[in-house]
């Protein structure tokens, strides 16, 4: 589109570029539940994003995942009251205690580990035999 002189370019993101960056933003928030109060640096939780998105089929490379990670981590941490917080240590974030709705994820994901300790898996023993019964 031309307007005033200047070119205005609009673009519509695929529905895929969409998904994959919801995965990698869900990714990011996982991680930091799992970190804990003590966070993690850019470069530890883009490692941890890059190792759980990155598939045989779609490789995407080390450096477009940690420009991410970092703009995602930037982007949510601007405000005292938003999901992530920095700490004290330059280039660590963690989940932000104070805010509600990072108390109910942290919630959710303790639930979902629990119920994956308490689930007790059968011991079947699948050896074979090197002899038949005759």
């Amino acid at each position: 589109m031309l307007k005033g002189g200047e070119l205005t370019v609009s673009i519509q993101f695929p529905s895929f570029f969409s998904f994959v960056m919801q995965k990698y933003n869900s990714e990011i928030l996982r991680i930091l539940v799992e970190a804990g109060n003590e966070g993690l640096s850019v470069k530890k939780i883009a490692r941890h994003v890059h190792n759980a998105c990155n598939t045989l089929f779609s490789s995407v490379s080390f450096d477009e995942v940690y420009t991410y990670v970092s703009q995602y981590l930037i982007r949510n941490s601007k405000n005292a009251d938003s999901m992530i917080a920095r700490t004290d240590v330059r280039g660590n974030y963690r989940i932000n205690p104070r805010n509600e709705d990072s108390q109910q994820l942290m919630l959710r994901f303790q639930d979902e580990c629990d119920e994956k300790e308490d689930t007790p898996k059968p011991s079947v023993d699948q050896s074979l035999s090197l002899f038949e019964d005759m």
